[in-house]
């Protein structure tokens, strides 16, 4: 990966609509139980899932060469069904262990008043090819 992509932001994904349904099948994917209410804290990733892959997509990136590091959300609130959320993906920091490319990325997500729902932040290890150099 080139380091000209640190601090660049990629266009947000269509929006994503919370349901009650969509936050059920989410807690029944991760062994827990949904009852209404607001959303699990780690839900966010369902949207910001879409936007990662928008990053992935427009830097060229093959999905089966990343290894997903690490994943976190600092929440400014809930989200409960019948928000719709939009994703904006900016990378933050980009450096080479071992040949391999280490991508930290932040996406705010934003409620459809343009408000902070929560700040997701996510480390991504870009794997080199064999006989590939590093970045």
């Amino acid at each position: 990966m080139d380091a000209t992509i640190v601090g660049r932001s990629y266009p947000p994904p269509a929006p994503h609509e919370v349901t009650a349904d969509s936050v059920r099948a989410f807690a029944t994917s991760t062994g827990a139980a949904y009852d209404g209410g607001p959303a699990p804290a780690t839900y966010p990733i369902v949207p910001a899932f879409a936007a990662m892959m928008g990053f992935l997509e427009a830097e060229d990136v093959d999905l089966a060469r990343i290894v997903h590091g690490e994943q976190r959300f600092e929440h400014a609130r809930p989200v409960v069904p019948g928000d719709v959320l939009s994703v904006t993906l900016t990378v933050a920091s980009l450096r080479s262990i071992g040949g391999n490319d280490i991508v930290g990325t932040t996406s705010e997500v934003t409620d459809a008043d343009g408000a902070l729902v929560c700040t997701g932040t996510a480390t991504l290890v870009h794997r080199a090819t064999a006989g590939e150099e590093p970045s």
